[in-house]
Order: structure tokens, then sequence, then C-alpha cells
């Protein structure tokens, strides 16, 4: 069996089978999902546009919390199951998209599509005109200038995104659950972080006991500086932005810039730090190489950059311009190529090693020390559906997918959309839940629907807005692996779906509304949105331009060179890191790393510093880890509450001052 990286061992735990199964879903999961989504979904959205940060754990915690509570003061307890399903449903209700930090339910994507349309950078690269109704009404609609989603134009984009979401769920739910029971039942791998995950649904179980236990104490903690941390960074700028023109920042939001002060000895170097000490918080969470990975990618666009530029590599750059315009003119000269090449080498050595797996397995099999395969019989009492049904549901789910795009995008070439809906999705997802039950980690396959795109010869940029059925599912194994260990029927899943859906998207739709008329998204109130949208923007419009003619911004940043000495970089690095016995994990962090602003790695940075030689030798390496876990958690929640609050004022503030009387 593939070996865990060193450090990665302190995550690994293991669990009994459970010896009998319940339906998790009940009335207190019902009750869950509604807090949830009418008082913890405003809050996720309003920290996601203020200060970029997920509710994420947040979200988790309170309701867990405030639920054990309730059940302690009412001498009942909550069962293992029930904790869990009530997990599941804030992580979905409360969840992030993409990379934007942008909580909210299914909303949050047109939100971040009506921004787009209209952006400096679809305006400037020509493309604002070509961004097709089904996604999102014109840049010249009165539905984008009254800010409002109960309008005609919004209708058609908002049929096929419900189509969306509902396909979405069908496909990932039958083919996640066919490969949890390949990967778990019939070759039974372990899934070192399922079980880590349903150890911590059970020690929240426990609390409902009247033992005191050490999270409550650390949560407590984390959550009190989150309150008062939050009062300052988030608090202050809310109040004042209802009362004044211009919010009070005590904290410049997201960080200080300092790329104009530094740029004659430092030319092309974004420089600048963040002012959330979350990011310091965060240090404590990943794992200590990851950080000091993506630290070395950071300290080397010190040097590399000015290198660079006098080299003529960086031709964009010009001085004068701040941390968003150096970022996105380095990133189309040098970075966007190396970083595909970069991603490419290590989505090959995890493929890599799970050929190498294949090997070992049959090398073992003709010596006769090869495990017994399970079976495929299911597990008696968890309630499993037919494998049959599991399959029916992709396939008409991914049949879906297959109309839905011929009807959004005629001319593309249909064998492409099968191949990927049909080949492809299972292919990728089944290495990746492999990698899942053996190491608890996988990269994806880069670019491969972005490569198939662009080689295509297709001209227009719709195809990048169809719904092509290109997924990777395998982390949903995880996912059931975990419901198992947690002794849930796999019907407490299915509930919790169906309960999810409406209340996602009624609430999603009722927030993001309001807070829309309120004030543009986004806009002087929301100074996260506005600074780190427009980057957003600039990166993606880079892509969209590569189907439009051979001499768009995108053929002007591909680079084959480059791609090919970013491969070259991340295969030898990884080589020299595993035959000197080095941790592994610098190589993921420096692939991190180039993704990110300095800005973000230096807090990060310190607490990694922090956690390695100073908490780790005081309490122990996996006790600090169970520890910093809770303590993030508790700070999310302190500073979400603190979101809550200044929402709600900021909300009522601003509907006031627009009452006519």
């Amino acid at each position: 069996m593939a070996q865990l990286d060193p450090e990665l061992e302190l995550y690994r735990g293991l669990m009994d089978q459970p010896e009998e199964y319940e339906d998790g879903f009940d009335v207190k999961t019902i009750i869950g999902a509604i807090f949830i989504g009418l008082v913890m979904m405003p809050g996720a959205i309003y920290l996601g546009l203020v200060v970029g940060q997920s509710m994420g754990p947040a979200a988790e915690w309170t309701t867990i919390i405030l639920f054990t509570e309730v059940a302690r003061r009412s001498f009942i307890t909550l069962k293992r199951q029930e904790v869990y399903i009530l997990f599941y449903i804030a992580a979905a209700l409360a969840s992030s998209s993409g990379g934007l930090a942008l909580a909210g339910g299914v909303f949050a994507g047109k939100m971040w599509d009506q921004y787009f349309v209209r952006s400096p950078a679809a305006r400037g690269l020509g493309i604002a005109y070509q961004i097709p109704e089904w996604v999102v009404p014109g840049p010249d609609s009165e539905a984008l200038m009254k800010r409002t989603f109960l309008h005609p134009d919004w209708y058609y984009p908002m049929v096929i995104m419900l189509i969306g979401v509902i396909l979405s769920r069908l496909n990932w739910f039958g083919l996640g659950y066919v490969l949890f029971r390949i990967t778990s039942d019939y070759e039974r791998l372990p899934f070192p972080f399922a079980a880590i995950e349903a150890q911590g649904a059970t020690a929240l179980a426990e609390t409902t006991t009247k033992t005191e236990t050490w999270r409550w104490r650390v949560f407590a903690i984390g959550a009190m500086m989150g309150l008062v941390f939050g009062a300052f960074y988030i608090g202050v700028p809310t109040i004042t932005g209802v009362i004044m023109t211009k919010p009070l920042q005590l904290l410049p939001i997201p960080w200080v810039e300092l790329t104009r002060n530094t740029e004659s000895v430092l030319p092309a170097v974004p420089t600048g730090f963040v002012t959330n000490l979350g990011a310091v918080i965060a240090g404590f969470v990943v794992p200590f190489w990851a950080v000091m990975g993506s630290f070395v990618t950071a300290v080397a666009t010190f040097f590399l950059n000015p290198a660079l530029y006098r080299m003529g590599v960086l031709q964009e750059w010009t001085p004068g311009m701040d941390t968003i315009q150096t970022s996105f003119a380095n990133h189309v000269d040098f970075y966007f190529s190396i970083n595909m090449g970069v991603a490419f080498a290590v989505a090959g050595i995890g493929i890599a090693g799970i050929l190498a797996h294949f090997h070992r397995n049959r090398k073992a099999a003709d010596e006769g020390r090869e495990q017994e395969p399970g079976t495929l019989a299911g597990m008696p009492g968890r309630g499993d559906m037919p494998l049959s049904l599991a399959i029916a549901m992709f396939i008409v789910s991914t049949l879906g997918y297959v109309l839905l795009c011929r009807h959004l995008v005629p001319t593309f070439s249909l064998a492409w959309i099968i191949f990927f809906g049909f080949f492809f999705t299972p292919l990728e997802s089944y290495v990746d839940a492999r990698m899942k039950g053996l190491t608890g980690q996988w990269v994806r396959i880069p670019m491969v629907k972005e490569g198939v795109i662009i080689l295509s010869g297709y001209k227009g940029i719709d195809i990048w807005f169809a719904p092509i059925p290109e997924f990777d599912h395998g982390a949903r194994a995880q996912q059931f692996r975990v419901l198992e260990l947690t002794g849930n029927k796999v019907i407490s899943l299915v509930k919790a779906e169906l309960l999810i859906l409406p209340i996602i998207v009624f609430c999603s739709l009722l927030y993001w509304q309001f807070i829309w008329r309120l004030a543009p998204v986004p806009s002087m109130k929301y100074p996260y949105a506005q600074k780190m949208w427009h980057l957003s923007a600039l990166q993606r419009g880079l892509w969209l331009t590569a189907t439009m003619t051979d001499r768009s911004l995108f053929h002007r940043a591909f680079k084959w060179k480059l791609v090919v000495g970013g491969f070259g970089f991340g295969v030898t690095t990884y080589s020299i890191l595993a035959l000197l016995r080095l941790p592994t994990l610098l190589v993921y962090g420096v692939v991190r790393g180039i993704g990110t602003l300095p800005h973000f790695v230096f807090p990060e940075v310190v607490g990694a510093l922090i956690s390695q030689f100073y908490m780790i030798p005081r309490f122990g390496a996996r006790r600090w880890k169970q520890y910093a876990t809770v303590l993030s958690a508790g700070f999310a929640c302190g500073m979400g509450l603190v979101g809550m609050g200044s929402v709600s004022f900021a909300l009522i503030g601003q509907a006031v001052s627009q009452m006519p009387y």
C-alpha cells in the first residue's frame, strides 16, 4: 500500500466498522437546515464580500454546538448519526464557490456573472457582448441596471442554472456511490481522512453529555479571538459604511499595499501583506512543509521577477502598477505557462503513484500475498441502494448534460461532450477515489477540458460557459465512507440532499436579491470583492480569449517552452526530494504558492513557525494539530458571528436610508 508523507501520518485515524446503522435524518436536522439557511447564509455572504473569508467551519461548529447545548439542557443526547448529517447540511449550505470565497448558494455564481459581463476586464478584452444570454443578461439589460433577479431577462439563465443543479446532484450521487462500493467495499482501501472526519462527528456527539471536553475550551478561545478581532476588522468598517460616505478601516482590507513603494528596488514584484489574523491561524492548520513550499515560491519571486524584468521577459509590467495589475501582467508574461507545466507535473506524479501501486499489487498477487478482495454485495443494515440504480442515475444525468450542451452550443463537437461525460469523468473520478482511499489526497489532471476546447478549433466564447460534464467525483466516495463510519444509512444522505436543494435555492435568491438592491456588488462597501473580483475577471478573461482569434491575449500568455520548463521543474524537484527522503509536501506547497499572492503567504508562515517551533514542542504534534483545527474553527465562528451582526446592522441601516420617508 502507498505510504503517506511523514507529516500526513498526523492526520491518519482508524475507526472500527459500525455494528449497526441508523437513519440520522430527523426533525432536528430539518430545524438545523432552516437555521443555517436563514441565519448563517447572510453572514457567510457578507463575510465573503468584505474580507474574502468563508464561514466554512464556523457554520458547521456553530450549528452543532447550538444543538448539542440545547440537547444537554433538554436532558437528551444527539447520536453521532444526527451530528454528522447536521454537519453535512451546514457544510453544504455555507460552502463557498470557486476561488472567490463567495458563499451564498446557487445564486452566488449569478452574482459573479452579473459583475463579469459588465466588468472593465470583459469590456477591455472585447467579450462583454459575446457572453451568451443563457448565462447572464446582456451588459445593457434593465435587470442589471435595476440590480434585480426578479426580471424576465433572468428567467432563461435561472432555468438553465436550476437544471444544472439537479443534474449535478444526480451525477455525483450516482457515480460517487458506485466508486464508494468499488474502492471501499471491494478494494478495501483505508480512506485515512474519512476516519478522521468520522471521529470528529463522534466527538461532537459526545459533547451532549454533561462532561466538558477540551474541544469546547479551545473552541471558546478561538471564538473570543474571532469576536475581538472581527469587531475591529469587520464591525467598524461596516458600521461606519452605513453612516459615512466611505467606510473607516482601522486595518486595510484585504491587505497593506506596498507595490508602488518598493518598485524601485523590486520591480515587477507585488508586495504587501494581508491584515486578517485568520491568515496566521491558517498557518497553524496547513501542513508545515506545504506552507514552507509556498514561502519558497514567494521569496523566489523577489529575486526572479526583477531578473526577468531586466531580461525583457516581463514586458507587460510598467512602474506605477499596483498589486492586482502587477500580478496579472506577470501572469500573462510568465506565470500562466509555468503554473500550467508544474500542475501537469504534480498530476503526472500522482498518476505514477497509482501505476506503482498497481504494479505492487500485481507483484503481491504473483507471490500469493495479495489480500482477498471484498464484495460488491453491500453491507447488511447499511441500506445500500442497488448498484444498477446508481449507475442509471449517472447515465441519465450525463445524457441530460449532453442534451443540454447540444441545445446551448449546437456547433460544438458532440463527440467531445460524450467523451467527457461517459469516459473522462468516470476515469478521473476513479483515480481520485483510489488516491483518496490510499493517501487522502489527489491533484486533478489539469486543463484537459481547456486543451480540448482550444485544440478543437471552435470559435466563440459560449463554449466556456457550457455545462460540459467534465467532473471529478472521487471525493464523493470518501464522503460515503464517512457516512458509513458514522453509522448512517445511505437514505440519510438522500433525505439531506432533498432538504438542502429547496432551502439553498430559496435563501440564496432571497439574500442575494436583497443585498444587491442595497448596493452594487462589488463596490466600496465590499473591499475584498472590489479588489479580488477584478483580478479574477482578468484571469477568467484570459482563457475566454483563447477561442476568439489567433492573436488573443491567451496566445500571448501561452508559451510551450515555459510549460515544458515548469513540468521539468516540478518532476525534478519532486524526484530530488524523494531521493533525499525530504518532505515531498514542499512540491505541493510550491504549486500552491505559484497561484497565491505573497501577501497571503507571509502571515501564514508566521503561524506555521509558531506552530512548528513553539506549539508542537509544548503540546506534541498530534495534540496540537487537534487543538489547531478546533481553534481555527472557533476563530472562524467568532468572525462569522461578527459578520452576521454586521450584516444585520448594514442591511437594516441601508434599507432604512433608502426609504422615501
